[in-house]
């Protein structure tokens, strides 16, 4: 696919380096490649090349030994990333190993991760949805954190360019605190859904119930092939019907020529030149050799993962940035934020007995935010808001688990499908908090003798609060759409769980209280850019991924720019 460059000539100097190939690298990589820049990006894993290396794409759970579940050897490579729930052994070679891999847990928090070219966008929920004025002005207005030094009209058109290319599927609704997408044709609420979607938004006006936005073709698009609805997304894609930078950003670089990547390089810290004031290149560990290595290159964007990128910010220290690059304001490290997760409901749906749906359609409904917005109900126990995410479905063969029957009668009975049922699950914003924080463990080094990260950070009185009153409304509308044996819950966890981790770097307007600009580059060194997870300054209750490429591609534009004007 790409220039693997692994035996690169160790003077060789690049126009750009990207640290890392997710979501927000493989944008990078792809806007600075297309902009004619010679771009080297450093992956930490191997190279996974787009199908050739899905090795479980296709398989059956009947096709592998413990019907999916992991050995214990397996098992025993997660422990803590394990506890997400989502590793199996269908995508467990995607997923980091813990043991190799430490971070200390100062307080619970869970981190998934994934390292290998694509890292989590081959692992992602590809919900996509664009941030409103609503939230680029939330901190300004209720003074939690710092203003954002963006608005939305700044990165709406760079929303626009993602979309059009990565290829959005999704309903347009005009809710101006959803702004709507460049739409692929939506997917279909199945039967339950449409008549659960026409009693809450008679019942509760200001609710809507839409069918999921998502980074899944519903036609070809850009040479892709559109989405099968076989709900194995976490295994690879062989249509490259969702987006992940193996299918998507990463070809597109590639076809530049322009492209080199380099697997097994950890990045141990980004170089800075004193007499320069500004960055001259990266330092790497190659993880099989143990070989330090240099790179250098005119402009570096730094998208490693939220966590991981702000654990290099800090490892790189000099005589002007004794404590971090970009860490003048002392804020590197704090406002970790993620969203809160599996706090809702779920009950049975009477009728449609002679309905089904066609496929496993990876996607499923969304009620977006409707409290505290201008003209609607407002709550003197929080600020912000929440959004549901769920989906309604029909109960298959696994209702025999555990059943003590047997026999003819009990096998065809496996083969009909079950009642019908209907859950919706809470995503709240969470406040960026000071306290809220990582920093480098220098007793704990990781298998390359690099300090490891520990993380301090907790749920805050807000978002319990958030929590509390997802629950009641869940409920409540549920009851009110008419469905039975309703159950509400909250599945308390930590911080993590919902693996939308971001913060640690935040962009800012003040160099005293922020690590970024409103362009993303570090205050001090404007030569490095972050455009991933770390930089944002507050969370929105909508999924962040969507936000990093517009971020990523608006970034780029302005790098390439500035090398034209010899600024950087």
């Amino acid at each position: 696919m790409a220039n693997f460059n692994i035996d690169a000539d160790k003077d060789l100097t690049y126009d750009a380096i990207v640290i890392g190939s997710g979501i927000s690298g493989g944008w990078a990589a792809k806007e600075l490649c297309e902009a004619g820049l010679k771009t080297l990006v450093l992956e930490r894993g191997r190279i996974v090349e787009h199908v050739v290396d899905y090795p479980t794409m296709n398989l059956d759970p009947w096709d592998h030994e413990l019907r999916g579940s992991l050995t214990p050897e397996q098992r025993a490579k997660h422990p803590q990333g394990g506890r997400s729930g989502f590793i199996g052994a269908f995508n467990e070679h995607f997923h980091a190993n813990d043991l190799e891999n430490p971070y200390t847990e100062v307080k619970p928090f869970m981190w998934v991760r994934a390292h290998q070219m694509g890292g989590r966008s081959l692992l992602w929920g590809k919900q996509t949805y664009r941030w409103s004025d609503l939230d680029f002005e939330a901190n300004a207005k209720d003074g939690n954190g710092v203003d954002w030094p963006i608005r939305y009209k700044d990165i709406e058109p760079w929303y626009s360019h993602v979309e059009k290319f990565a290829g959005i599927s999704g309903e347009a609704l005009g809710l101006p605190q959803l702004p709507d997408s460049h739409f692929l044709p939506p997917m279909e609420l199945n039967c339950v859904e449409k008549q659960i979607k026409s009693r809450i938004e008679k019942d509760f006006p200001g609710r809507n119930m839409i069918i999921g936005r998502v980074a899944h073709l519903t036609q070809p698009h850009n040479g892709r092939g559109q989405c099968q609805s076989r709900n194995r997304c976490d295994r690879g894609c062989p249509y490259g019907a969702y987006f992940s930078s193996n299918a998507v950003t990463l070809p597109a670089a590639n076809a530049t020529g322009n492209l080199t990547i380099r697997p097994y390089s950890i990045v141990q810290s980004v170089i800075y030149d004193e007499q320069k004031g500004k960055a001259s290149g990266v330092r790497i560990i190659d993880s099989e050799t143990g070989e330090d290595i240099e790179y250098k290159a005119k402009i570096i964007f730094v998208n490693a993962s939220t966590l991981s990128t702000t654990q290099i910010l800090m490892n790189s220290t000099s005589n002007r940035f004794p404590e971090g690059l970009g860490n003048d304001s002392g804020e590197l490290g704090h406002n970790l934020m993620d969203h809160t997760y599996r706090i809702g409901a779920m009950g049975t749906v009477d009728g449609f007995e002679d309905q089904y749906y066609k496929g496993r359609r990876p996607n499923g409904i969304y009620i977006p935010r409707y409290v505290n917005l201008k003209g609607g109900p407002q709550s003197d126990k929080f600020v912000r808001g929440y959004g549901f995410q769920g989906g309604g479905y029909r109960n298959g063969w696994g209702a025999g688990s555990n059943q003590e029957s047997f026999g003819g009668d009990f096998k065809d009975g496996l083969m009909t499908p079950g009642s019908w049922e209907f859950f919706i699950t809470g995503f709240a914003e969470c406040l960026p908090s000071h306290e809220n924080k990582v920093y480098l463990n220098k007793d704990v080094l990781d298998k390359w003798g690099q300090p490891t990260l520990s993380v301090d950070a907790e749920w805050g009185p807000n978002e319990l609060e958030l929590n509390k009153q997802i629950r009641i409304d869940a409920r409540e509308m549920l009851e009110k759409a008419g469905l039975k044996d309703i159950i509400d819950f909250d599945n308390k966890h930590e911080m993590g769980y919902g693996i939308h981790e971001m913060g640690t770097a935040r962009m800012g307007k003040d160099p005293k209280t922020s690590v970024l600009n409103g362009t993303n580059q570090v205050h001090g060194c404007e030569n490095v850019f972050v455009t991933d997870g770390a930089c944002m300054t507050s969370s929105s209750c909508v999924n962040p991924s969507l936000t990093y490429m517009a971020l990523t591609a608006r970034a780029a534009n302005h790098a390439v720019s500035e090398l034209k004007k010899q600024n950087l």
